[in-house]
Protein backbone atom coordinates (compact mmCIF):
# COMPACT_ATOMS: atom_id res chain seq x y z
CA UNK A 1 0.00 0.00 0.00
CA UNK A 2 2.56 2.30 0.84
CA UNK A 3 4.28 1.49 -2.61
CA UNK A 4 1.23 2.74 -4.20
CA UNK A 5 0.78 5.43 -2.43
CA UNK A 6 4.14 6.83 -3.68
CA UNK A 7 3.54 5.93 -7.11
CA UNK A 8 0.48 7.68 -6.84
CA UNK A 9 2.28 10.63 -5.48
CA UNK A 10 5.16 10.78 -8.12
CA UNK A 11 2.20 10.39 -11.02
CA UNK A 12 0.41 13.79 -9.55
CA UNK A 13 3.59 15.57 -9.02
CA UNK A 14 4.58 14.73 -12.26
CA UNK A 15 1.40 15.70 -14.19
CA UNK A 16 1.36 19.23 -12.29
CA UNK A 17 4.96 19.86 -13.26
CA UNK A 18 3.96 19.03 -17.02
CA UNK A 19 0.63 21.17 -16.36
CA UNK A 20 2.75 24.19 -15.48
CA UNK A 21 5.61 23.70 -18.44
CA UNK A 22 5.36 26.02 -21.71
CA UNK A 23 2.95 24.01 -24.25
CA UNK A 24 5.17 23.19 -27.54
CA UNK A 25 3.26 22.64 -30.59
CA UNK A 26 4.26 20.34 -33.33
CA UNK A 27 5.45 23.19 -35.15
CA UNK A 28 7.61 24.86 -32.44
CA UNK A 29 9.32 21.52 -31.89
CA UNK A 30 10.14 20.66 -35.78
CA UNK A 31 11.37 24.51 -35.60
CA UNK A 32 13.21 23.75 -32.71
CA UNK A 33 14.72 20.76 -34.24
CA UNK A 34 15.46 22.20 -37.53
CA UNK A 35 17.78 25.11 -35.51
CA UNK A 36 18.98 22.69 -32.86
CA UNK A 37 19.76 19.35 -34.56
CA UNK A 38 23.64 18.31 -34.96
CA UNK A 39 22.56 16.73 -38.29
CA UNK A 40 21.42 19.33 -40.05
CA UNK A 41 24.38 21.26 -38.70
CA UNK A 42 27.36 18.92 -40.30
CA UNK A 43 25.00 18.24 -43.65
CA UNK A 44 25.02 22.33 -44.20
CA UNK A 45 28.69 22.38 -43.58
CA UNK A 46 29.31 19.44 -45.75
CA UNK A 47 27.60 21.36 -48.42
CA UNK A 48 30.05 24.32 -47.39
CA UNK A 49 33.11 22.47 -47.94
CA UNK A 50 31.89 21.01 -51.47
CA UNK A 51 31.18 24.64 -52.23
CA UNK A 52 35.13 25.17 -51.62
CA UNK A 53 35.96 22.08 -53.85
CA UNK A 54 34.47 23.99 -57.00
CA UNK A 55 36.52 26.50 -56.28
CA UNK A 56 39.57 24.34 -56.07
CA UNK A 57 39.01 22.49 -59.62
CA UNK A 58 38.17 25.83 -61.58
CA UNK A 59 41.47 27.24 -60.04
CA UNK A 60 43.42 25.40 -63.06
CA UNK A 61 41.75 28.47 -65.17
CA UNK A 62 43.70 30.90 -63.64
CA UNK A 63 47.76 31.42 -63.75
CA UNK A 64 49.83 30.05 -60.71
CA UNK A 65 52.26 32.56 -59.57
CA UNK A 66 55.46 31.64 -57.77
CA UNK A 67 58.66 33.46 -56.12
CA UNK A 68 61.91 31.44 -56.46
CA UNK A 69 65.34 31.74 -54.32
CA UNK A 70 68.19 29.93 -55.42
CA UNK A 71 71.51 29.45 -54.20
CA UNK A 72 74.31 26.92 -55.96
CA UNK A 73 77.80 26.47 -55.30
CA UNK A 74 79.17 23.97 -58.23
CA UNK A 75 82.43 23.14 -58.46
CA UNK A 76 84.61 25.42 -60.53
CA UNK A 77 84.57 24.84 -64.43
CA UNK A 78 81.26 22.63 -64.04
CA UNK A 79 78.61 23.42 -66.99
CA UNK A 80 76.60 20.44 -67.14
CA UNK A 81 75.02 17.64 -64.91
CA UNK A 82 73.52 14.18 -65.94
CA UNK A 83 70.34 13.30 -65.16
CA UNK A 84 68.23 15.55 -67.53
CA UNK A 85 67.85 14.90 -71.77
CA UNK A 86 68.07 19.11 -72.12
CA UNK A 87 70.74 20.75 -71.12
CA UNK A 88 71.02 22.26 -67.39
CA UNK A 89 73.85 24.25 -66.43
CA UNK A 90 74.97 24.40 -62.72
CA UNK A 91 77.02 27.47 -62.58
CA UNK A 92 77.90 28.92 -59.20
CA UNK A 93 74.88 31.62 -58.45
CA UNK A 94 72.36 33.08 -56.31
CA UNK A 95 69.20 34.06 -57.88
CA UNK A 96 66.35 35.23 -57.30
CA UNK A 97 62.81 35.09 -59.24
CA UNK A 98 59.06 34.74 -60.65
CA UNK A 99 57.69 32.38 -62.37
CA UNK A 100 53.90 32.54 -64.11
CA UNK A 101 52.77 29.81 -65.66
CA UNK A 102 49.10 29.63 -67.34
CA UNK A 103 47.06 26.90 -68.99
CA UNK A 104 45.61 27.90 -72.59
CA UNK A 105 43.68 24.54 -73.11
CA UNK A 106 43.03 21.03 -72.17
CA UNK A 107 40.23 20.64 -74.51
CA UNK A 108 37.46 20.46 -71.86
CA UNK A 109 38.61 18.40 -69.30
CA UNK A 110 38.95 21.44 -66.98
CA UNK A 111 35.61 22.40 -67.68
CA UNK A 112 34.02 18.88 -67.47
CA UNK A 113 35.83 18.60 -63.93
CA UNK A 114 34.01 22.07 -62.66
CA UNK A 115 31.22 20.87 -63.84
CA UNK A 116 30.91 17.51 -62.32
CA UNK A 117 32.18 19.70 -58.97
CA UNK A 118 29.22 21.87 -59.36
CA UNK A 119 26.90 19.06 -59.41
CA UNK A 120 27.93 17.26 -56.67
CA UNK A 121 27.89 20.66 -54.67
CA UNK A 122 24.21 20.90 -55.38
CA UNK A 123 24.02 17.31 -54.19
CA UNK A 124 25.29 18.11 -51.22
CA UNK A 125 22.66 20.67 -50.69
CA UNK A 126 20.12 18.54 -51.77
CA UNK A 127 21.80 16.31 -48.88
CA UNK A 128 20.88 19.38 -46.11
CA UNK A 129 17.36 18.85 -47.67
CA UNK A 130 17.24 15.33 -46.87
CA UNK A 131 18.40 15.26 -43.40
CA UNK A 132 16.15 18.11 -42.97
CA UNK A 133 12.82 15.88 -43.83
CA UNK A 134 14.79 13.16 -41.97
CA UNK A 135 14.58 15.10 -38.95
CA UNK A 136 11.26 16.73 -39.46
CA UNK A 137 9.96 13.03 -39.83
CA UNK A 138 11.56 12.01 -36.59
CA UNK A 139 9.65 15.21 -34.81
CA UNK A 140 6.73 14.14 -36.16
CA UNK A 141 6.73 10.50 -35.41
CA UNK A 142 7.95 11.03 -31.46
CA UNK A 143 5.36 14.09 -31.05
CA UNK A 144 2.54 11.72 -32.67
CA UNK A 145 3.87 8.89 -30.12
CA UNK A 146 4.14 10.83 -26.73
CA UNK A 147 0.86 12.43 -27.61
CA UNK A 148 -0.79 8.80 -27.73
CA UNK A 149 1.43 7.68 -24.63
CA UNK A 150 -0.27 10.32 -22.60
CA UNK A 151 -3.46 9.43 -24.05
CA UNK A 152 -3.15 5.92 -22.97
CA UNK A 153 -1.62 7.09 -19.31
CA UNK A 154 -4.91 9.34 -19.07
CA UNK A 155 -6.91 6.12 -19.96
CA UNK A 156 -4.84 3.58 -17.22
CA UNK A 157 -5.53 6.05 -14.84
CA UNK A 158 -8.93 6.44 -15.30
CA UNK A 159 -9.45 2.41 -15.34
CA UNK A 160 -7.54 2.61 -12.17
CA UNK A 161 -9.48 4.68 -10.49
CA UNK A 162 -12.94 2.90 -11.84
CA UNK A 163 -11.64 -0.47 -10.50
CA UNK A 164 -10.37 0.95 -7.34
CA UNK A 165 -14.42 2.26 -6.72
CA UNK A 166 -15.61 -1.36 -8.03
CA UNK A 167 -13.95 -2.43 -5.29
CA UNK A 168 -14.97 -0.45 -2.38
CA UNK A 169 -18.37 -1.61 -3.68
CA UNK A 170 -17.66 -5.19 -3.84
CA UNK A 171 -16.11 -4.96 -0.26
CA UNK A 172 -18.28 -3.23 1.21
CA UNK A 173 -21.62 -5.96 -0.30
CA UNK A 174 -19.00 -8.72 0.62
CA UNK A 175 -18.80 -7.06 4.56
CA UNK A 176 -22.72 -7.03 4.33
CA UNK A 177 -22.97 -10.84 3.42
CA UNK A 178 -23.88 -9.59 0.23
CA UNK A 179 -21.22 -10.82 -1.88
CA UNK A 180 -18.23 -13.78 -1.26
CA UNK A 181 -14.93 -12.55 -0.96
CA UNK A 182 -14.06 -14.55 -4.32
CA UNK A 183 -15.48 -11.42 -5.29
CA UNK A 184 -13.14 -8.98 -3.49
CA UNK A 185 -10.15 -11.25 -4.69
CA UNK A 186 -11.24 -10.96 -8.47
CA UNK A 187 -11.60 -7.05 -7.71
CA UNK A 188 -8.59 -6.85 -6.26
CA UNK A 189 -6.49 -8.65 -8.73
CA UNK A 190 -8.00 -5.95 -11.17
CA UNK A 191 -6.81 -3.33 -9.29
CA UNK A 192 -3.46 -4.76 -9.15
CA UNK A 193 -3.54 -4.94 -13.01
CA UNK A 194 -4.97 -1.56 -13.73
CA UNK A 195 -1.89 -0.56 -11.14
CA UNK A 196 0.98 -2.35 -13.17
CA UNK A 197 -0.82 -0.98 -16.25
CA UNK A 198 -1.03 2.67 -14.79
CA UNK A 199 3.05 2.80 -14.21
CA UNK A 200 3.72 0.60 -17.51
CA UNK A 201 2.05 4.07 -19.35
CA UNK A 202 3.55 6.58 -16.95
CA UNK A 203 6.92 5.08 -18.16
CA UNK A 204 5.96 5.18 -21.72
CA UNK A 205 4.89 8.41 -21.61
CA UNK A 206 8.19 9.98 -19.74
CA UNK A 207 10.20 7.65 -22.34
CA UNK A 208 8.08 9.37 -25.47
CA UNK A 209 8.77 12.41 -23.87
CA UNK A 210 12.33 11.92 -23.59
CA UNK A 211 12.92 10.00 -26.89
CA UNK A 212 11.18 13.67 -28.43
CA UNK A 213 13.64 15.61 -26.58
CA UNK A 214 16.26 14.09 -28.40
CA UNK A 215 14.31 14.31 -31.96
CA UNK A 216 14.54 18.18 -30.95
CA UNK A 217 18.38 18.11 -30.76
CA UNK A 218 18.30 18.21 -27.10
CA UNK A 219 20.88 16.07 -24.98
CA UNK A 220 18.19 16.01 -21.83
CA UNK A 221 14.43 15.48 -21.89
CA UNK A 222 13.20 19.18 -21.53
CA UNK A 223 10.00 20.24 -19.23
CA UNK A 224 7.29 21.36 -22.20
CA UNK A 225 3.49 20.04 -22.31
CA UNK A 226 2.52 19.14 -25.77
CA UNK A 227 -0.54 20.45 -28.05
CA UNK A 228 -2.88 18.36 -29.37
CA UNK A 229 -3.31 18.37 -33.24
CA UNK A 230 -6.23 18.07 -35.18
CA UNK A 231 -6.88 16.06 -38.10
CA UNK A 232 -6.00 16.66 -41.65
CA UNK A 233 -7.64 16.64 -44.80
CA UNK A 234 -8.86 13.61 -46.32
CA UNK A 235 -6.11 11.32 -48.18
CA UNK A 236 -6.22 11.79 -51.97
CA UNK A 237 -7.32 8.73 -53.92
CA UNK A 238 -5.02 8.89 -56.83
CA UNK A 239 -2.33 7.55 -55.73
CA UNK A 240 -0.75 7.43 -59.26
CA UNK A 241 -0.54 11.45 -58.43
CA UNK A 242 1.26 10.81 -55.47
CA UNK A 243 3.78 8.83 -56.70
CA UNK A 244 4.69 11.18 -59.44
CA UNK A 245 4.95 13.83 -56.91
CA UNK A 246 7.06 11.86 -54.96
CA UNK A 247 9.17 10.96 -57.73
CA UNK A 248 9.64 14.71 -58.52
CA UNK A 249 10.00 16.05 -55.13
CA UNK A 250 12.00 13.35 -53.29
CA UNK A 251 15.09 15.12 -51.83
CA UNK A 252 16.61 11.68 -51.93
CA UNK A 253 16.31 10.96 -55.29
CA UNK A 254 17.27 14.15 -56.14
CA UNK A 255 20.87 13.14 -54.56
CA UNK A 256 21.36 10.38 -56.45
CA UNK A 257 20.61 11.85 -59.99
CA UNK A 258 23.05 14.95 -59.59
CA UNK A 259 25.42 12.25 -57.89
CA UNK A 260 24.75 10.62 -61.66
CA UNK A 261 25.32 13.76 -63.68
CA UNK A 262 28.57 14.51 -61.68
CA UNK A 263 29.90 10.95 -61.99
CA UNK A 264 28.88 11.32 -66.41
CA UNK A 265 30.90 14.82 -66.63
CA UNK A 266 34.37 13.14 -64.79
CA UNK A 267 33.50 10.45 -67.06
CA UNK A 268 33.48 13.44 -69.76
CA UNK A 269 36.68 14.29 -68.19
CA UNK A 270 38.01 11.41 -68.01
CA UNK A 271 37.81 10.98 -71.67
CA UNK A 272 39.80 13.87 -72.75
CA UNK A 273 43.10 12.79 -70.97
CA UNK A 274 43.74 11.54 -74.42
CA UNK A 275 43.76 14.95 -75.32
CA UNK A 276 47.07 17.53 -75.71
CA UNK A 277 47.52 20.43 -73.03
CA UNK A 278 48.96 23.55 -73.84
CA UNK A 279 50.06 25.48 -71.56
CA UNK A 280 52.20 28.67 -70.83
CA UNK A 281 55.09 30.10 -68.70
CA UNK A 282 56.96 32.82 -68.25
CA UNK A 283 59.98 33.52 -65.87
CA UNK A 284 62.06 36.23 -64.97
CA UNK A 285 64.48 37.61 -62.29
CA UNK A 286 68.00 38.67 -61.21
CA UNK A 287 71.00 37.07 -60.29
CA UNK A 288 73.18 38.87 -58.57
CA UNK A 289 75.59 36.61 -57.34
CA UNK A 290 76.79 34.24 -61.01
CA UNK A 291 79.63 33.66 -62.94
CA UNK A 292 80.73 36.88 -64.96
CA UNK A 293 80.00 34.97 -67.95
CA UNK A 294 76.25 35.50 -67.20
CA UNK A 295 74.08 38.53 -66.55
CA UNK A 296 72.62 39.75 -63.89
CA UNK A 297 69.04 39.71 -65.02
CA UNK A 298 67.31 37.41 -67.23
CA UNK A 299 63.78 36.60 -68.35
CA UNK A 300 61.96 33.79 -70.81
CA UNK A 301 58.49 32.41 -72.08
CA UNK A 302 57.27 29.53 -73.72
CA UNK A 303 54.63 27.63 -74.43
CA UNK A 304 54.51 23.45 -74.06
CA UNK A 305 52.31 21.46 -75.83
CA UNK A 306 51.77 17.97 -73.79
CA UNK A 307 50.99 15.11 -76.50
CA UNK A 308 49.94 11.48 -74.32
CA UNK A 309 51.26 8.83 -76.08
CA UNK A 310 51.67 5.70 -74.44
CA UNK A 311 50.97 5.36 -70.24
CA UNK A 312 50.55 1.57 -69.79
CA UNK A 313 47.13 2.02 -70.44
CA UNK A 314 46.93 4.00 -67.71
CA UNK A 315 44.11 6.84 -69.31
CA UNK A 316 41.82 3.90 -70.45
CA UNK A 317 41.42 2.55 -67.54
CA UNK A 318 40.96 5.83 -65.40
CA UNK A 319 38.00 6.27 -68.16
CA UNK A 320 36.13 2.83 -67.83
CA UNK A 321 36.27 3.24 -64.62
CA UNK A 322 34.12 6.09 -64.26
CA UNK A 323 32.40 4.75 -67.19
CA UNK A 324 31.36 1.97 -64.90
CA UNK A 325 30.67 4.06 -62.32
CA UNK A 326 28.28 6.36 -63.84
CA UNK A 327 26.54 3.04 -65.04
CA UNK A 328 26.24 1.99 -61.40
CA UNK A 329 24.60 5.15 -60.28
CA UNK A 330 22.18 4.82 -63.21
CA UNK A 331 21.22 1.26 -61.46
CA UNK A 332 21.32 3.11 -58.23
CA UNK A 333 18.46 6.27 -59.81
CA UNK A 334 16.34 3.05 -61.16
CA UNK A 335 16.07 1.26 -57.93
CA UNK A 336 15.32 4.13 -55.66
CA UNK A 337 12.42 4.99 -58.39
CA UNK A 338 11.46 1.49 -57.57
CA UNK A 339 11.38 1.86 -53.41
CA UNK A 340 10.23 5.30 -53.63
CA UNK A 341 6.61 4.28 -55.86
CA UNK A 342 6.87 1.14 -53.07
CA UNK A 343 7.15 3.32 -50.01
CA UNK A 344 4.63 6.20 -51.06
CA UNK A 345 1.82 2.96 -52.18
CA UNK A 346 2.61 1.44 -48.60
CA UNK A 347 2.23 4.57 -46.97
CA UNK A 348 -1.05 5.31 -48.31
CA UNK A 349 -2.23 2.21 -48.09
CA UNK A 350 -1.47 2.49 -44.04
CA UNK A 351 -2.47 6.04 -43.85
CA UNK A 352 -6.31 4.69 -45.27
CA UNK A 353 -6.07 1.71 -42.99
CA UNK A 354 -5.67 3.94 -40.21
CA UNK A 355 -8.20 6.66 -41.02
CA UNK A 356 -11.07 3.58 -41.14
CA UNK A 357 -10.12 2.66 -37.45
CA UNK A 358 -11.28 6.16 -36.31
CA UNK A 359 -15.03 4.93 -36.62
CA UNK A 360 -14.11 1.62 -35.74
CA UNK A 361 -12.49 1.92 -32.64
CA UNK A 362 -15.32 5.12 -31.59
CA UNK A 363 -18.19 2.35 -31.87
CA UNK A 364 -15.85 -0.20 -30.03
CA UNK A 365 -15.67 2.32 -27.22
CA UNK A 366 -19.76 2.82 -27.41
CA UNK A 367 -20.12 -0.77 -27.57
CA UNK A 368 -17.69 -1.51 -24.89
CA UNK A 369 -19.33 1.07 -22.80
CA UNK A 370 -22.75 -0.21 -23.14
CA UNK A 371 -21.66 -3.68 -22.60
CA UNK A 372 -20.09 -2.69 -19.13
CA UNK A 373 -23.00 -0.98 -18.31
CA UNK A 374 -24.95 -4.08 -18.75
CA UNK A 375 -22.50 -6.18 -16.80
CA UNK A 376 -22.56 -4.05 -13.92
CA UNK A 377 -26.63 -3.72 -13.85
CA UNK A 378 -26.54 -7.78 -14.14
CA UNK A 379 -23.84 -8.14 -11.28
CA UNK A 380 -25.68 -5.56 -9.27
CA UNK A 381 -28.79 -7.31 -9.50
CA UNK A 382 -27.04 -10.40 -8.76
CA UNK A 383 -28.04 -12.01 -12.42
CA UNK A 384 -23.66 -11.77 -13.23
CA UNK A 385 -20.72 -12.81 -12.30
CA UNK A 386 -17.16 -10.81 -11.34
CA UNK A 387 -15.92 -12.69 -14.01
CA UNK A 388 -18.17 -11.10 -15.90
CA UNK A 389 -17.83 -7.66 -14.92
CA UNK A 390 -13.86 -8.10 -14.71
CA UNK A 391 -14.27 -9.38 -17.89
CA UNK A 392 -16.35 -6.20 -19.30
CA UNK A 393 -13.98 -4.02 -17.69
CA UNK A 394 -11.21 -5.43 -19.82
CA UNK A 395 -12.47 -4.49 -22.93
CA UNK A 396 -13.59 -1.23 -21.97
CA UNK A 397 -10.33 -0.50 -21.22
CA UNK A 398 -8.90 -1.70 -24.05
CA UNK A 399 -11.63 -0.22 -26.10
CA UNK A 400 -10.57 3.33 -24.56
CA UNK A 401 -7.13 2.67 -25.55
CA UNK A 402 -8.01 1.68 -29.19
CA UNK A 403 -9.20 4.48 -29.34
CA UNK A 404 -6.90 7.08 -27.74
CA UNK A 405 -4.23 5.86 -30.16
CA UNK A 406 -6.29 5.21 -33.24
CA UNK A 407 -6.04 9.38 -33.96
CA UNK A 408 -2.35 9.39 -33.55
CA UNK A 409 -1.85 6.51 -35.25
CA UNK A 410 -3.34 7.57 -38.10
CA UNK A 411 -1.82 11.13 -37.86
CA UNK A 412 1.82 9.01 -37.84
CA UNK A 413 0.99 7.44 -41.17
CA UNK A 414 -0.27 10.51 -42.71
CA UNK A 415 3.45 11.72 -41.89
CA UNK A 416 4.93 8.64 -42.94
CA UNK A 417 2.96 9.37 -46.74
CA UNK A 418 4.33 13.35 -46.54
CA UNK A 419 7.85 11.83 -46.35
CA UNK A 420 7.23 9.40 -48.75
CA UNK A 421 6.21 12.04 -51.09
CA UNK A 422 8.75 14.21 -50.25
CA UNK A 423 6.30 16.70 -49.06
CA UNK A 424 8.53 17.17 -45.53
CA UNK A 425 10.81 20.32 -45.68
Amino acid sequence: MKFTVTWVGIIVLGAVAWAQSPVVSLTQAQQTALQNHPQIASAALEAEASGFAVREVRSAYYPSLSGNITGVGAEHGSVLSAGAVTTSSIYSRGATGIVANQLVTDFGRTGSLVESAKLRSSSRNKEVANTRAQVVIEVEQAYYQALAAQAVQKVAQATLDFRRVTLRQVSALADSALRSKLDVSFAQVTVSQAQLDSIHADNDARASHARLSAAMGYDRDQSFALADESLPAALSPDVDGLIAAALHDRPDLAVLRLNRDALERYAEAEKRLRNPTVSAAAVGGVAPVRDDRLVESYSAVGVNVNIPVLNGGLFKARREEAESHKLAADKNVEALVVRVARDVEIAWLNANDAFQRLDVTARLVEQANEALRLAQARYDNALGSIVELNQAQVNQTAAEIAAATAKYEYLSRRADLNYAMGALR
